[in-house]
């Protein structure tokens, strides 16, 4: 595990809200560290094109920064790390998408990420038939050495990740919330199991994030861009599923759908 010390500045510029990926880049464009950010005071800070009043102040928080050693203690206990676009164990295929999370918290095995990647993906209220069809799948590209992504939610992706399980193979979880606490609770064991396997939980979000509705959107490009292809096995008209579809096609992604059973 890395020094956590040296990555604090990750964390916390990792919290800062409303400063989103795009504009993170530029700030590092221009102040190569977040240390450097760190250190700006309000004046220099709304200097900054798009950096407004409200902006500069959140930047500035004085609560994230006194919590911040309370973050670091809890990763080292947690085993949690964090890596950052800069680092060489960020998964290259996610680096190459439009707007890359600028930092990936991880518990697990974070070699797997760089793994031949395939997305197996579906709605929460899946058919017996959708769930055999992801589990089968998922078993069998596990078998083959394939790094199985979903996003841990229940119905299909709970079941890619079985079938990797069951193969004795890796599977990846990507979480709208932060890794102190599984979201849905019900797939506490699952996710026990994915680690136990050398497997990998990852979120772009910090600690004590909430599973907010809006954070899912937002994962699910992560979904598909750690992936080399996505297998849709059930989906609905207006889904989780098709905004992760969505994504992918952006990111010239191969798209396979599992037929419906008639």
């Amino acid at each position: 595990m890395k020094n956590l010390e040296q990555q604090k500045y990750w964390v916390w510029f990792s919290q800062i809200k409303g400063l989103g990926s795009k504009r993170k880049q530029k700030l590092l464009q221009i102040y190569q560290t977040p240390e450097n950010i760190y250190t700006l005071n309000k004046s220099e800070l709304l200097k900054i094109n798009g950096i407004g009043e409200e902006l500069a102040n959140r930047i500035l928080d004085i609560q994230i920064r006194k919590n911040l050693e309370k973050h670091i203690q809890y990763m080292i206990k947690n085993k949690i790390e964090i890596i950052n676009i800069k680092d060489s164990e960020y998964p290259k295929q996610l680096k190459e998408i439009y707007d890359p999370p600028i930092s990936l918290y991880i518990k697990g095995n974070k070699e797997i990420l760089n793994y031949t990647t395939i997305a197996i993906i579906g709605c929460r209220e899946a058919t017996e038939y959708g769930r055999k069809a992801s589990k089968y799948f998922a078993y069998n590209l596990a078998k083959k050495g394939v790094n199985i992504v979903s996003g841990l939610a229940k119905g299909i992706d709970t079941y890619s990740h079985i079938g990797a399980i069951c193969a004795n193979g890796k599977t990846t979880a990507v979480i709208g919330n932060g890794l102190d606490s599984i979201y849905p609770k019900e797939n506490i064991i699952v996710a026990e199991k994915i680690l136990e396997q050398e497997g990998a939980i990852i979120s772009e979000y910090p600690l004590g994030t909430k599973p907010e509705k809006m954070n899912f959107p937002a994962r699910n490009r992560i979904i598909s861009g750690l992936s080399k292809a996505i297998i849709v096995v059930e989906a609905k008209e207006k889904s989780g599923t098709l905004i992760t579809v969505d994504f992918a096609l952006e990111q010239g992604k191969d798209i396979y759908v599992v037929p419906r059973k008639y």
